[in-house]
């Protein structure tokens, strides 16, 4: 093993219930680099990075952490040995405040006194300073967004002093100008000798700050280079085998009448921090509109207007030309025919200990699911069928729990139901957030 490899997997072979994972891969990190891996949803990415932080034991093959052979029981051996994971979904507790979070599990004390939460607030502040952000440590983590909860995930591995960090999709949910910041921050982690390990489906920024690169397909191996020697189109050829689709648009495309006609919607906090400023527009048959802004400009809650799960808005909205009372809750505007794939999906878009099949029919047995006071299985069967087909979405069984699957297979799950709704307005809140560039693909020829 080379003294310029810090850690290697070797092997590595892992099996679930109907499912291989990843079969016999071999993986190397190089020190003091920002090591980029890539592959499609279900690629077995997020199981690898798992097991080399301690989260699960792989089904066989071994790992060598500076040449000696290691066993990683837990995420605490791992980071005994200066292995560090900030994980795709967020693993935040949102009733405590940010430095109660960062510091979780391993809290400073000062004498007798079981915490000494001075020090903490102002260890977390310098690292939410060191990640250029002006939040308060004291600041309940429920009352942030979820690009702020990404940053405190980031807080609190940096917290860690880690001479490893596995930063899985650290960048989903964040604006270009965090990303920035947060690029900044991983160019002076690697100046400081940190080995990092870095997951994303967004191709520009793994050239932007990858200096190696490795791509695993259907849980295998297949190709490793340096960022230097490879380009986009090379990397997506390795992930798919194939050349990608640029252009989702036809010719000639037409619009028809209005669907969705929106007025004056502003809505405001409970502390009085104006959250929808006085926003017109319509929404024609037909038609893509897409809604830009940085995190905090007000999208989410522009959509939550909407589908009225936040009442607490001015303003009339009309579907089909007829009124959307203000009052009228989401399970009645869904009958009307709105859907909204939320933002995030672990807190508003799954139910994590049910099947993909109930998640993806929950929202649509009132439509044509149901005989009369019961399900109608066979209805539903080929529902779930159907749906898994369009959208490729990655699975042994539709019975199997949908925590079981990828981040980007969750969130086809999500779309699905939402089309199973037959929705005449679709929200869609961050929709390729966490799938690859294949994936992506397969959502923009849904949407056209």
């Amino acid at each position: 093993m080379s003294d310029d490899i810090i850690l290697q997997a070797s092997n590595i072979t892992m099996l679930f219930p109907g499912t291989l994972a990843l079969d016999r891969v071999d993986y190397r990190v190089w020190r003091g680099k920002v090591n980029v891996i890539i592959g499609e949803n279900g690629a077995g990415k997020s199981t690898l990075m798992k097991i080399l932080a301690g989260v699960q034991q792989p089904t066989s093959g071994e790992l060598f952490l500076n040449g000696e052979k290691v066993v990683l029981s837990s995420t605490r051996a791992a980071a005994k040995l200066g292995i560090g994971m900030v994980h795709q979904e967020l693993n935040l507790f949102e009733n405590l405040s940010v430095a109660e979070n960062i510091f979780l599990g391993r809290e400073l004390q000062r004498g007798i006194r079981p915490i000494n939460e001075a020090e903490q607030e102002r260890r977390a502040a310098a690292l939410m300073a060191r990640l250029d952000q002006p939040i308060s440590p004291k600041e309940p983590v429920g009352n942030l967004k979820v690009g702020q909860q990404q940053l405190v995930e980031i807080a609190k591995a940096l917290a860690e002093d880690a001479d490893i960090l596995i930063l899985d999709e650290p960048t989903s949910a964040l604006s270009k100008t965090e990303v920035e910041i947060l690029f900044r921050v991983i160019r002076e982690l690697t100046r400081q000798g940190v080995t990092l390990i870095y997951i994303s489906h967004r191709l520009e920024e793994l050239m932007a700050i990858g200096d190696v690169i490795t791509i695993l397909r259907d849980g295998r191996f297949q190709a490793e280079a340096q960022v230097s020697d490879i380009d986009v189109p090379w990397i997506v050829r390795e992930m798919l085998g194939s050349e990608p689709m640029s252009n989702f648009l036809p010719d000639g495309r037409t619009f028809g009448a209005a669907v969705l006609e929106a007025e004056h919607i502003t809505c405001v906090s409970p502390n009085g921090n104006t959250l929808v400023d006085d926003v017109t527009f319509n929404v024609r048959a037909g038609e893509i509109v897409g809604i830009y802004g940085l995190m905090g400009a007000g999208r989410t809650e522009l959509f939550e207007c909407l589908l009225g799960s936040e009442r607490n808005y001015l303003g009339k909205i009309w579907l089909d030309s007829k009124p959307v009372p203000t009052r009228l809750p989401p399970a009645e505007r869904i009958r009307m025919g709105m859907s909204l794939v939320p933002e995030d999906r672990k807190r508003a878009g799954i139910f994590p200990g049910s099947s993909v099949a109930s998640n993806l029919t929950i929202a649509s047995l009132w439509r044509r699911l149901t005989h009369r006071f019961a399900i109608a299985q066979q209805e539903e069967r080929a529902a779930v069928t159907s749906t898994v087909g369009n959208l490729a979405i990655k699975i042994s069984s539709p019975e199997v729990a949908i925590s079981a699957l990828s981040g980007g297979n969750q969130q086809k799950v999500v779309i699905g139901r939402s089309l199973l709704t037959n929705p005449r307005l679709l929200l869609l809140d961050e929709p390729s957030r966490g799938i690859d560039v294949g994936a992506k693909g397969e959502v923009f020829r849904m949407m056209v």
